[in-house]
């Protein structure tokens, strides 16, 4: 009966111990969870368009939803629009659907510079000649400024261009905008 009783008792010391282990290694950092979530953006800016004719800028305006996956890492889903480039006897404008993955540099502060790449569809529709569609890409840097927990301020540079036969559609941009985390 003494021994039922001492491996009883050692089992309940092991029992308590490994537990407290487990719940420690459960533990995930405040900062991780709080960098984590989906996000909405909006962007708006200006776009100097590469592109049969001669070139002309004009006003660009997108936005998006995403996952914040960590401190370094995010991806979203985004629509984007610049237009009424004025190619001489017609209009063109020019529309993408990117996933985009962006890679943050954590800096301690409230601005974090951020690298990004993105691949989709796109659509350049002329007014007068061929539209252009197909198979688009973009490579983005920048930097957001927390406003709050909540709230990020975004500038950057895109490079956004769209592959067909010929001569691509290919756009140079300087957007600012708001990303709003859930």
């Amino acid at each position: 009966m003494k021994r039922i009783t001492s491996a009883l008792l050692a089992l309940g010391v092991l029992t308590g111990v490994s537990t407290t282990a487990f719940a420690a290694d459960a533990d995930v950092p405040a900062d991780t969870y709080a960098a984590m979530g989906f996000y909405l953006r909006g962007d708006a800016g200006w776009s100097w368009l590469n592109y049969s004719g001669p070139d002309d800028s004009a006003f660009a305006v997108g936005g998006g939803v995403g996952y914040q996956y960590n401190e370094y890492l995010r991806a979203d889903l985004r629509a984007d629009w610049a237009g009424n480039y004025d190619k001489g006897a017609s209009d063109t404008s020019v529309s993408t659907v990117t996933g985009n993955m962006y890679l943050d540099i954590p800096t301690g502060s409230m601005i974090t510079p951020y690298l990004g790449a993105g691949l989709g569809y796109g659509w350049a529709i002329d007014d007068v000649g061929p539209d252009k569609e197909g198979f688009a890409f973009a490579l983005m840097a920048g930097a957001s400024v927390d406003l709050s927990e909540s709230l990020s301020a975004d500038v950057g540079y895109r490079y956004r261009e769209i592959m067909d036969n010929g001569q691509n559609p290919r756009e140079h941009q300087v957007l600012v905008g708001l990303r709003y985390k859930f």
